[in-house]
């Protein structure tokens, strides 16, 4: 029974790790797709200023995949968490990806 739980325990740890590595790397490629412009547009830090931030929070995420509630986890999660909720949706829309209005949905009278 103990055995039982420590398997699934470990197994809702390495979820969790996996799960915050995936929200680094989004944000990492979301970052990487935004024209540098948009940064100082948008009136946040320049384009290096994120990219470094949100690749190191990545790097701290891929080495903490298997411990992802350490202390450097948790700040890689915060350091992708700050760009995704901040920085992507005033950076968003000055363009560099696809916007939800933008996908090419449209029928024979306009978009939908």
């Amino acid at each position: 029974m103990l055995s039982a739980l420590n398997s699934l325990q470990s197994g809702v740890v390495l979820l969790l790790g996996v799960a915050a590595f995936g929200l680094e790397v989004w944000a990492l490629v979301d970052c990487l797709r935004r024209p540098a412009g948009a940064f100082t547009a948008a009136g946040k830090r320049t384009k290096t200023f994120w990219t470094v931030i949100v690749a190191i929070a990545t790097a701290v995420g891929f080495v903490s995949v298997f411990s992802p509630l350490s202390l450097f986890g948790i700040i890689g999660v915060v350091g992708a968490a700050v760009y995704l909720v901040d920085v992507r949706p005033a950076v968003r829309q000055y363009g560099g990806g696809p916007r939800r209005d933008d996908r090419g949905h449209s029928g024979p009278y306009g978009p939908w």
